[in-house]
């Protein structure tokens, strides 16, 4: 499964919510939402999804102070990049 801190941290920095389906094979089970949508079985993978979609087993939700710590840190590594040139 995903690294808990890695999840949250990734969480925090895009500052939107990530989520971790139950499924153990989310690639295989993509693959196979768009065969379906390809082999006329759903009209969209948006309705494939919704069929044949795994259950959500944890969320991890941006935590806002640690996003604006992030956003200065990038921001000075902007500034870095800019000196380096």
């Amino acid at each position: 499964k995903k690294a808990p801190f890695v999840m949250q941290t990734l969480a925090d920095v895009l500052g939107m919510p990530i989520r971790i389906v139950r499924s153990e094979q989310t690639c295989a089970l993509g693959a196979a939402m768009f065969a379906a949508v390809a082999a006329g079985v759903y009209p969209t993978v948006e309705e494939a999804m919704r069929y044949m979609g795994s259950d959500i087993e944890i969320e991890y939700r941006p935590d806002t102070e640690r996003k604006k710590i992030y956003e200065i840190l990038y921001r000075k590594y902007l500034q870095l990049a800019e000196i380096a040139k």
